[in-house]
């Protein structure tokens, strides 16, 4: 009961989705817009106003930019002001005489969504490579992009293979046991260089943290937001009050925390999250599964 059937009856998608255009994918249906109140934890219908119940808590006025009444139970219509003694809302020049409005609670607002890195850290936090590659060892300090993913990185510190094949160094080739292909030469993972001293897994920005040290954002390009703690998508803007990043037509995103970012030339090891005995993320972070099975960092 909880799916949405697909045009041709074989798929479907769960609610708060939709079909995709291409018949196999499921697209998460746009969020209603809202109101954020004060408080960042509540929120209001689009056209409505939050304002302060009785009790403490934020309730919402079914009408926008309206005046909340004293007694945090009634309110009146834009512009005019609350009559509790005759029950009524009044205008400046008096031509409007309206009867109050009651607030109906506000509901919390939904968790943000964790937002979906698309790269691979490597170990040690200093680099990292485009989603679907893998992280080979260059040298002791350094990593290279192995533009596969899974792939199996050669002794050689130079190549790498697909899964399930091995390197032949002797005949340059992956082999497997349907035959042998290419080696693949390894580019260098890439850093965002903050100053001459810190920097930053390629893609990500760096955003200067309250302390005055920097840290990086994992998003490329991102909008730095004044609060020295969060980060936006390129083309939105930080609003403080929502804790959330908002565009032009009133697009609202979560906001993103940045990270500590890391000695240049480096490898950190002291304040990295240890996922496995091979992997780790940096000091901060949380290790989280990514759909390959492959540990990610969660920022």
């Amino acid at each position: 009961p909880q799916s949405v059937p697909c045009a041709g009856g074989q798929r479907c998608c769960p609610q708060g989705s939709h079909c995709g255009a291409d018949g196999e994918s499921c697209v998460p249906d746009p969020a209603p817009r809202a109101v954020p109140c004060p408080d960042g934890t509540s929120e209001c219908p689009d056209d409505a106003t939050c304002c302060v119940t009785a009790s403490g808590a934020w309730g919402c006025c079914p009408m926008p930019q309206a005046s909340c009444c004293a007694d945090k139970v009634h309110c009146c219509p834009h512009a005019t002001t609350c009559d509790l003694a005759h029950g009524r809302c009044l205008s400046p020049g008096g031509d409007r005489d309206v009867p109050l409005s009651t607030a109906f609670p506000a509901w919390k607002r939904q968790p943000p969504a964790p937002v979906e890195l698309r790269q691979v850290l490597c170990p040690g936090g200093r680099s990292a490579c485009p989603d679907g590659a893998t992280c080979c060892q260059l040298s002791p300090t350094e990593y290279g992009c192995c533009p596969l993913q899974n792939a199996v990185c050669c002794s050689d510190r130079q190549h790498c293979c697909p899964q399930g094949t091995a390197c032949d160094l002797t005949r340059s080739t992956c082999t497997s046991l349907g035959g042998s292909t290419p080696l693949a030469a390894l580019p260098t993972a890439g850093e965002i260089k903050c100053d001459e001293e810190t920097s930053c897994p390629d893609g990500n920005t760096c955003c200067r943290l309250s302390s005055g040290a920097w840290g990086c954002c994992p998003l490329e390009q991102a909008v730095c937001c004044p609060d020295h703690v969060h980060c936006c998508p390129q083309g939105y803007t930080c609003d403080p009050e929502g804790g959330s990043c908002l565009q032009g037509g009133g697009t609202r995103l979560p906001w993103v925390r940045k990270t500590p970012a890391l000695p240049r030339g480096a490898q950190v090891t002291s304040g990295n999250v240890k996922c496995d005995e091979e992997t780790s993320c940096p000091d901060g972070s949380t290790c989280c599964r990514l759909s390959l099975g492959t540990w990610g960092c969660c920022p």
